[in-house]
């Protein structure tokens, strides 16, 4: 029985367990001859911090932490969920001192409020960046702003307990993947600085995020040896200041001690330089072009941006270099796909193995993609990746589905893991955020291990619309078969296997039986067999 008082829903954020003391988990396996992105571990283990935070999937509304987070929009007057119910749980209170008082919050900012009739003392109001791809940077910078800014109230209040709801949004086309990054690096720059005055911070998850925060969670927090040491090879090369913030060379302050010095990453300009004509001699000059300070001088770097254009340095730097990686990500995608409309793609598209096929029970487009029919070492893989490109570009504007038949394919038909994840790293963000489901039918254990692999190390974001399914017939809950236009061998392949249950029925469960006569007669129906249709009938007829 319940102490008087006390709210049998309220969770108490003092008996969640800690990340520290949770069991740490098999090490993330590693590619074949992994090149590590840091020299040493970014992150140590410390188990001081370890014991500071924990990871729930659950109600924040139910935390009796000093403060919780909600994630809102500028109005405060977002209409999700989580928003509804923390206002409602909340009292009417809460809703007037946001209309007559707070009424407004900007991106990147927080409002702090009473937490009225919740467990709760505070309520931090915070609103997450809107995701574009041209302006990364800038949505990194303000969501580092939401996470940064909350812990600082947090502080500045003197709260104990601080439960962090997952701010950035899939409805503002933030990845859920780098969004993690961010929360995870932020708090534990901030711990580092002022771990002292915060006992216990939660990162309250939905069963989405859940998986991502814990597959990240051991590289910002390692428990151990082995997780400390993949932290070197999995996380990503920049991790932002000593706070976490994003660094953005182009606006950082350059000063030189004297007009000859240049720059360490024009070295190699000044060696083509040098290679190049002496246009000294031409012009009779004493001055060597090459050499003076005045030849290092560059255009405003805001204006080169804007106009695509790269500065000198940030093309020699390789770390100054991967901060521009998402521009020339987009650039690249935008070449390939000029190259899809005008070159000429038959070679591909005549194997027949990509191809759009109808809509599901929702009106989403269905693509379909035969495994038996893509041989991935005689297939030209550059025009394959084109003529993707080519036929999903109009598609992925809105919702759409992939069914991949695994159907009777061999080692011949399996593409290898680094070709999959480059098709993976050039397509856009559009592509995975409209992909709704995709299909795995007929699935082996290679597949299986294969789909796992890359969908927890390589695309978490898509872990969840990754679906394996043992026969056609399931795929009739989503799509009608008239919409479903495959190989006639996949539907012979699912006949033969039913005949086979129907063979050994007494090691076939009931379902599997039924399963089995659903695929034949719905092979039959589709294939007009009227003849094979009526025995198909009568063995149901003597079986039952």
């Amino acid at each position: 029985m319940e102490p008087l008082g006390v709210n049998p829903q309220i969770v108490d954020v003092w008996s969640l367990p800690t990340w520290g003391a949770t069991k740490t988990g098999t090490p993330p396996l590693l590619p074949p001859q992994p090149t590590p992105n840091h020299t040493t571990p970014p992150f140590s283990v410390n188990k001081v911090l370890n014991n500071k935070i924990c990871l729930w999937p659950g109600d924040i509304t139910r935390l009796n932490a000093e403060g919780i987070v909600h994630s809102t929009n500028e109005s405060l007057n977002d209409r999700n969920g989580y928003s509804e119910r923390l206002l409602f749980k909340a009292g009417p209170e809460l809703k007037n001192e946001l209309y007559n008082n707070v009424k407004n919050c900007k991106t990147g900012e927080v409002r702090v409020t009473d937490g009225y009739k919740l467990a709760a003392r505070y309520i931090l109001h915070t609103v997450g960046p809107r995701y574009n791809i041209k302006y990364q940077t800038a949505a990194e910078s303000a969501l580092h702003n939401c996470y940064r800014r909350t812990l600082q109230c947090a502080l500045e209040k003197k709260m104990r307990s601080l439960a962090l709801c997952v701010i950035n949004s899939v409805r503002r086309g933030y990845p859920p993947d780098q969004g993690a990054h961010i929360a995870l690096r932020t708090v534990r720059r901030f711990l580092e600085h002022w771990g002292q005055s915060v006992e216990r911070v939660i990162f309250v998850a939905d069963s989405i995020d859940v998986s991502i925060y814990e597959i990240l969670m051991p590289l910002y927090f390692p428990r151990s040896s082995e997780e400390e040491e993949c932290s070197r090879y999995l996380l990503p090369t920049d991790l932002g200041d000593e706070y976490g913030e994003p660094v953005i060379p182009d606006r950082q302050i350059r000063i030189i001690d004297n007009p000859q010095h240049k720059y360490e990453d024009l070295i190699q300009m000044k060696r083509d330089v040098d290679d190049s004509a002496d246009l000294a001699t031409q012009f009779q000059s004493s001055v060597s072009i090459g050499d003076h300070a005045f030849s290092q001088m560059e255009e405003d770097i805001d204006k080169q941006r804007l106009l695509g254009g790269q500065p000198s340095y940030a093309t020699a730097d390789p770390e100054t270099a991967s901060m521009t990686s998402d521009l020339q990500h987009k650039q690249r995608y935008e070449r390939l796909l000029r190259r899809a409309k005008n070159e000429d793609l038959s070679e591909v598209s005549g194997i027949g193995c990509l191809y759009k096929c109808g809509v599901d029970k929702f009106g989403r487009p269905v693509v379909i993609f035969i495994g038996k029919w893509f041989k991935f070492n005689e297939i030209n893989l550059d025009k394959a990746l084109l003529y993707l490109i080519h036929l999903l570009d109009p598609l992925v504007r809105g919702d759409y589905v992939v069914i991949y038949f695994h159907t009777i394919t061999g080692t011949e038909n399996h593409p290898s893991l680094s070709w999959i994840r480059q098709v993976y790293e050039v397509l856009e963000y559009k592509y995975k955020k409209h992909l709704k489901a995709f299909y795995i039918v007929h699935p082996t254990l290679w597949t299986k291990i294969m789909t796992w692999w890359f969908t927890t190390f390589m695309a978490p974001q898509i872990k969840h619309k990754v679906h394996s399914v043992p026969g056609v017939e399931y795929l009739y809950d989503i799509i009608d078969p008239d919409q479903l236009e495959i190989p006639a061998y996949i539907t012979e392949h699912d006949m033969t296997n039913a005949v086979k249950c129907r063979n050994n029925k007494q090691a076939c469960t009931h379902r599997q039986m039924w399963d089995g006569y659903l695929c034949e007669f719905m092979w039959c129906q589709r294939h007009k067999g009227q003849n094979l249709y009526k025995l198909m009938l009568n063995m149901i007829d003597q079986d039952l």
